[in-house]
């Protein structure tokens, strides 16, 4: 039986998951006319805490070409570029090669950005594993939806709005593939921030596999029906 908890401004409220009901229901069902304002605090244990965030909104957006200034600045920052150098040196010529395909919707990657009360913190790609089959062949259900990420400036970091980003990713990726059994992301296995912020957001470590970059990763899984 998994537990929910939803800490508010009136203390904390505790109730199971109703047979088939998903995690973020039971949040909602505790939070009333609150539940708008919920946001994942830690989703990595047998309790799955939620909090009543009414300071912080995170959505995601489409990415614009007017975005591509602040992904070539996301891309060359040290704390991003040090796990996404499989993909070059971030040039603004290289990063504008890569990403323009995906804004203008010529592959099936599809690229948004992470905003908090508006503001562009970071972006997030997301594609279904299918349509790269040398991925597809390396996780447990290749008709998962997967995704890569990064909070683009440091000083946003740490502070749980990757957390936040990713729960706003899940809401919005069970609308477009209804079908879909499960997330995937498969950070380095020496990214233990990112690690770490996928098990907040619920996701769970599988197995360590060589990705055809040739860096050593973890498969991590979310179950969308169970999530949301």
């Amino acid at each position: 039986m998994t537990t929910v908890l939803v800490a508010g401004p009136d203390g904390e409220l505790r109730t199971d998951c109703l047979p088939g009901e998903s995690w973020a229901a039971a949040a909602a069902r505790l939070a009333g006319d609150q539940a708008p304002l919920l946001q994942p605090v830690d989703l990595s244990g047998p309790d799955r805490r939620f909090a009543v965030c009414p300071d912080w909104r995170v959505q995601l957006r489409r990415a614009t070409t007017g975005d591509l200034g602040d992904l070539v600045r996301w891309r060359q920052q040290p704390h991003v570029a040090r796990w996404w150098h499989a993909d070059g040196e971030p040039t603004a010529e290289r990063v504008h090669a890569q990403y323009l395909p995906e804004i203008e919707g010529g592959t099936p990657t599809t690229l948004s950005i992470i905003e908090v009360n508006g503001r562009s913190i970071g972006f997030l790609q997301d594609y279904p594993l299918a349509a790269y089959p040398e991925y597809a062949l390396l996780t447990p259900e290749p008709d998962a939806i997967g995704l890569d990420y990064a909070i683009g400036q440091a000083e946003w970091t740490g502070r749980g709005f990757g957390v936040m980003a990713l729960w706003a990713w899940v809401a919005e990726c069970r609308r477009r593939f209804p079908q879909a059994p499960s997330a995937f992301a498969a950070p380095d296995h020496r990214n233990r921030a990112s690690l770490r912020m996928l098990a907040k957001a619920g996701f769970v470590e599988g197995t360590w596999f060589d990705d055809p970059d040739g860096s050593t990763v973890v498969g991590c899984s979310l179950s969308l029906p169970q999530a949301r």
